[in-house]
């Protein structure tokens, strides 16, 4: 049976593109169902879907499933060939402890530097805080290419979960233009350079809905 992605808006929702970019990057069959947020009829939309009212939802049948790193969790064991976390354990906790700093943290880029695919990419005046966490996000994305940059381009070397939870971020370094180094940089493009990840932004790039909070 084929999964059901229910995502949010291309231009805004971060937290949605997370799975649906781990989807297409495997070539996963999906459907996918895009409910714009922040409508009236927003909410009864999504809790059709799944009670917590909130995207992205992954529907497997009689399995729902909903919050990104949860989905992320469920497709790594559904379908082990993608080798969703690596497996060596030190390795693996070391990914999911920075899944999970994502998951949990860095509240002021995210308040300051929303996503936005339409945004021209030019910088803007951010608090000392932002700057904060744009240079953890920028140590962690150098630590990881240190200790992985042999085996390939991504964070852990081979596409994982820990890049379909940072990609969102590598989207906002872009289009504000913050500068961590380097291997920001070479990171930020990499993700820049997914087909996939070209696809979402130009799809979000297309909506016509208007979210007033999160535009410039």
């Amino acid at each position: 049976m084929r999964l059901t992605l229910v995502i949010g808006n291309k231009n805004y929702s971060s937290w949605s593109l997370r799975p649906w970019l781990f989807l297409k990057h495997h070539g996963i069959p999906f459907a996918e169902i895009r409910i714009p947020l922040y409508r009236e009829d927003s909410p009864a939309r999504i809790a059709a879907y799944a009670p917590a009212g909130k995207v992205p939802v992954l529907i497997d049948g009689d399995v729902t499933v909903w919050d990104s790193l949860a989905i992320l969790e469920y497709l790594a064991e559904r379908f082990p060939e993608t080798r969703g976390w690596p497996a060596a354990m030190p390795d693996r906790a070391q990914a999911r402890s920075l899944a999970a700093e994502m998951h949990a943290g860095f509240a002021a880029l995210r308040g300051h530097c929303g996503m936005n695919c339409r945004r021209p990419p030019a910088p803007k005046a951010l608090p000392e805080a932002v700057s904060r966490d744009v240079a953890r996000i920028g140590q962690i994305w150098r630590e990881c290419r240190e200790r992985h940059g042999n085996s390939g381009p991504w964070l852990l070397g081979q596409f994982s979960s820990l890049d379909a939870m940072y990609a969102p971020v590598a989207l906002r370094f872009h289009s504000y233009q913050l500068e961590a180094g380097p291997a920001a940089l070479e990171y930020v493009n990499t993700v820049l350079g997914h087909p996939a990840v070209a696809e979402w932004v130009a799809a979000g790039k297309a909506e016509t809905e208007i979210i007033p909070a999160f535009e410039p």
